[in-house]
């Protein structure tokens, strides 16, 4: 429950931030076909956006640079009805009604197997509902359509700390923060211990 608990007060994962973002002039038309997300075919723009969060200096310059990857994230649906499935899935889930955020979100799915922002949210919605195993399904998914995806990297460390795998998150979460360096959840990365020296003479 802590860890549910500290994901609702999240933007990152939870994409709880785009519900308030105004509509991107990107939006794509409906009509058009499915995009890949990847480093091979990535929009110049998309670049940009994330060599800025990379170089950001301060907290607010990250949090501003991690809003402009989020508008950019969902301006990429492949039409506007699977971007509306996404918005109202995340009313339901916002609302509680898990049951009827996975539905949707099976269905923008179906119609838009490429989109990886789709993935994310079903991901996190299958975790809010205790299926682990699918969220972590979905959220693989969603990283392997969008390699810098750092919400759903973040969403599956925690996936991985609640399956008892505590190694494998906090390489995950170091990847995340690799990318963004002011995600929220680098809090919960824990120092490496520090190796003794070896003594003089002592080859190992």
């Amino acid at each position: 429950m802590r860890y549910r608990a500290a994901l609702f007060r999240s933007a990152l994962w939870t994409g709880v931030v785009l519900a308030a973002l105004p509509a991107s002039a990107e939006t794509v038309e409906p009509g058009a076909g499915p995009q890949p997300h990847s480093l091979q075919d990535s929009h110049p723009t998309e670049a940009r956006l994330f060599a800025t969060l990379k170089d950001a200096r301060t907290e607010a310059e990250g949090r501003a640079a991690e809003s402009a990857i989020w508008r950019h994230w969902m301006a990429a649906a492949p039409d506007l009805a699977t971007r509306q499935l996404l918005e109202r899935a995340m009313e339901r889930r916002e609302s509680y009604d898990f049951a009827g955020a996975r539905s949707l979100l099976d269905e923008a799915i179906a119609a838009a197997p490429t989109y990886a922002e789709a993935w994310n949210q079903r991901g996190f919605v299958r975790f809010l509902q205790d299926d682990f195993d699918g969220a972590l399904a979905d959220v693989d998914q969603a990283i392997q359509l969008e390699p810098r995806h750092f919400a759903a990297m973040s969403g599956r460390a925690i996936i991985l700390m609640r399956q008892g795998r505590f190694g494998l998150a906090q390489n995950q979460l170091r990847a995340a923060v690799a990318i963004h360096p002011f995600l929220k959840e680098r809090s919960m990365i824990v120092p490496e211990p520090a190796r003794s020296p070896r003594p003089p003479g002592v080859d190992l």
